[in-house]
């Protein structure tokens, strides 16, 4: 019997399956945004980074998920900017994350809801080519603090004509919501030649979804205009947070 040749018939496979491991990488998630990131109208700990990590975990593609949830309700593209306290709070949820060298980090950002309002948040109503200079600079901060990161930004989510609390969003602040949507385009676009695989667009299907499925996924809001809808459930978040880790998923292959 050549014994050569019967241990490098069962040496490689073993070789060939250490190597697969050591190719799982750890993905850490900074998540940015607004109270629909935060999870707010719903119990604690309910939130779409949890159900993101939760369904990254799942697929067992990576060797380690982590995520930090950094939503604040009523905050606009003008509340992150570099100098806020609330950045600064993301750099310190980022800092841990990106000294794990072995592990790819992510910011996750959906913001645009409140800078669409009428009026109420912080800098709203915030023009289209505003929003686009905000994220822009958030983005040229991220990359600045943190070199090897990728930033992907979100479609802000849909929501009802109607929706009026103590700010006022309103059909105009639902249209300019679509026009955020064409900046988000125009600065990927931009990126995409300047700083390639480093910005990216992440999910664009949650807008549709929750324009299809607010009956069900979104909880019920009363204002001065009636019944309203604008934050997701427990049902809409899980959703949310499966659309954003397949962006993830996309991203970092």
């Amino acid at each position: 019997m050549n014994w050569k040749l019967v241990c490098t018939f069962f040496l490689v496979p073993l070789l060939l399956c250490s190597f697969a491991v050591k190719e799982k990488q750890k993905v850490n998630i900074v998540f940015i945004g607004d109270s629909i990131t935060a999870g707010a109208g719903n119990p604690d700990g309910v939130s779409p980074p949890r159900f993101a990590g939760e369904y990254l975990r799942q697929q067992a593609v990576f060797a380690q998920v982590q995520v930090a949830n950094k939503g604040v309700s009523g905050y606009t593209t003008v509340d992150f900017l570099p100098g806020h306290k609330t950045f600064t709070a993301v750099k310190a949820a980022a800092a841990p994350f990106y000294a794990d060298k072995q592990a790819i980090i992510v910011f996750s950002i959906m913001l645009g809801t409140n800078d669409s309002a009428v009026k109420g948040p912080n800098g709203a109503p915030v023009a289209p080519a505003s929003y686009r200079a905000n994220l822009k600079t958030i983005a040229d901060s991220l990359f600045a603090a943190y070199p090897r990161c990728k930033v992907m930004i979100n479609y802000p989510l849909w929501y009802s004509d109607n929706t009026h609390n103590t700010s006022t969003y309103m059909k105009e602040g639902q249209l300019r919501l679509i026009q955020y949507k064409k900046e988000i385009n125009t600065l990927v676009n931009l990126y995409s030649h300047e700083k390639p695989r480093r910005l990216f667009i992440g999910d664009v299907k949650a807008y549709d979804y929750f324009k299809q499925h607010y009956q069900t996924d979104f909880n019920q809001e009363k204002g001065p205009y009636g019944i309203f809808f604008l934050h997701p459930n427990e049902k809409g978040d899980r959703a949310l947070g499966a659309f954003w880790a397949k962006a993830v998923l996309r991203i970092v292959k």
